[in-house]
């Protein structure tokens, strides 16, 4: 039960999945800062300009009208920072362990040539023929065997 479940969480698709929802996570956390902080202003404002820090108000007054590429660029910095974390945690481990998985694996029994099938083959109906013959119908010493096939 428990070596089911380690090989379910061992898989890459689960890993991946866990990452992109991680991924996906940060990734709104960018798009929310560009839409609250570049686009909405944009189109709340009508004129004027007021420059501040990393904010600039396009209207006097109007706080809805300030473009913030300081909430931008912190998101930014955030998803980057996310992303390493989950690449260098869970990413770059997975992959070692995969590998060693993968090294540790012996390949299997291979496949028979055509000769031993065949040299196979041969034993047994040597050996089936032996046991169909009783005593008297064995071969004796300077008689060829029966060749039947």
């Amino acid at each position: 039960m428990l070596k089911g479940f380690k090989d379910f969480i061992m898989r890459g698709n689960v890993l991946e999945l866990a990452v992109a929802v991680v991924m996906g996570t940060a990734f709104t956390a960018v798009v929310t800062a560009v839409v609250n902080g570049v686009l909405n202003p944009l189109i709340a404002s009508i004129g004027g300009s007021n420059v501040s820090g990393l904010s600039w108000t396009i209207i006097d007054g109007n706080a809805k009208s300030t473009l913030d590429f300081a909430v931008v660029i912190t998101a930014i910095i955030n998803f980057v920072l996310i992303a390493a974390v989950v690449y260098f945690a869970l990413v770059m481990p997975m992959k070692k362990i995969q590998e060693r998985r993968k090294r540790g694996v012996e390949p299997g029994p291979s496949e028979p040539t055509q000769v031993e099938v065949l040299m196979e083959i041969r034993d047994l109906l040597q050996t089936r023929q032996g046991s169909q013959q009783g005593p008297a119908q064995q071969s004796r010493p300077g008689q060829a065997p029966d060749q039947r096939f």
